[in-house]
């Protein structure tokens, strides 16, 4: 069945039967790379059905529990409708959200990256809030996190973090906030309680997968060790476990410290640097951006995508599709969700 237009319910689960049946083959487990594509997308397949069939299910059950009010002339029920409405409304716009999720890196997994912009403790604290914003809104939805890189500021904040975030679809959801992030507040950093601007960048990257090929010719990376330090510069340890990757060709440069091995520390950034690779090949061969490191603009003023202000109101607003509100704690807590359905949406209708 087509709903809507937006989700063929047929189509799917033939696909998904189809899918099922390559696993039957007698050679489907002689390419393992091959083998776990298929599990990946039967699984994608699973649960994109299951929850269209609860779209289903939830509203017929809206439409029983309707009819029996109507007929009872029952008006004590009418609470327990509206929170069922609400319930089946949430549960289809995530359906209908979804199918928006269509391009090939929406469904891997990714690796938010943010760096703080000019301005020292103001900035680096504006991107250490950003984190956990971020961390909220992963736990939340059920996504699993792991900050496998990060570099403390001298007084506060952070100067650099990579996040891994696993889940379905957590790049195409998370790639709407790739983009300058502008904050606007009284610092508390400032004896004289004056207004301060201060901005973050956020860069979003698919995690390469196995089944994808990214060629990095050793003889092009330069890698320097060195010892981990911590917030104030204490040594976290006296060995030179930190390790610092130089891609010489495209002028890439990643760096973890947080692993104790220094072979952790280092398979840790190639992942980061196996992402960022790919994500600059993909748009030079889509022609749509200039290279990732080139589109590192000045992070200031004039190139936000949005503004969360503080004082003297409340309200975080996105440039981008214009969508705000004023419940800005909630945002700061995760809430996010409404800001990067307005993006898909307006990506859609561009």
């Amino acid at each position: 069945m087509n709903y809507g237009g937006f989700f063929d319910l047929d189509a799917k689960k033939m696909e998904l039967s189809a899918e099922r049946q390559k696993t039957t083959a007698p050679d489907f487990w002689t390419d393992q790379t091959k083998a776990q594509v298929v599990l990946q997308k039967i699984r994608r397949l699973e649960g994109e059905t299951e929850r269209f069939d609860k779209v289903v299910k939830q509203y017929q059950d809206v439409a029983d529990f309707a009819g029996l009010a109507i007929e009872e002339q029952d008006e004590s029920v009418l609470a327990e409708l509206e929170k069922m409405l609400h319930d089946l409304t949430r549960l289809v716009d995530q359906v209908e959200l979804e199918t928006m999720l269509s391009e090939p890196d929406d469904e891997r997994n990714a690796i938010v990256t943010i760096h703080p912009g000019a301005g020292g403790t103001e900035s680096q604290d504006w991107a250490e809030m950003l984190m956990r914003m971020y961390l909220r809104w992963m736990e939340r939805n059920g996504m699993q996190s792991e900050v496998i890189s990060i570099f403390d500021g001298e007084e506060a904040g952070i100067k650099e973090v990579s996040i891994e975030v696993k889940g379905l679809y957590a790049y195409g959801y998370l790639k709407a906030e790739a983009g300058i992030h502008r904050l606007v507040r009284i610092s508390p950093f400032d004896a004289n309680h004056r207004r301060h601007t201060s901005f973050a960048s956020v860069f979003v990257y698919p995690e390469i997968e196995d089944d994808i090929t990214v060629d990095i010719n050793p003889d092009d990376l330069r890698i320097d060790t060195y010892r981990a330090s911590g917030a104030g510069g204490q040594h976290v340890n006296k060995t030179s476990s930190a390790v610092r990757i130089t891609h010489v060709p495209t002028g890439i440069v990643v760096q973890c410290q947080n692993e104790r091995s220094q072979f952790k520390n280092k398979d840790s950034a190639m992942k980061i640097l196996r992402a960022r690779i790919y994500q600059l090949k993909k748009e030079e061969k889509e022609k749509e951006k200039l290279e990732i490191e080139k589109n590192k603009k000045d992070i200031s003023w004039g190139n936000q995508i949005r503004s969360y202000v503080f004082q003297p109101y409340t309200m975080v607003k996105d440039h981008r599709t214009k969508y705000e509100t004023g419940n800005i704690q909630a945002v700061m807590d995760g809430e996010i969700d409404e800001f990067l359905r307005q993006y898909l949406l307006f990506k859609v209708n561009k």
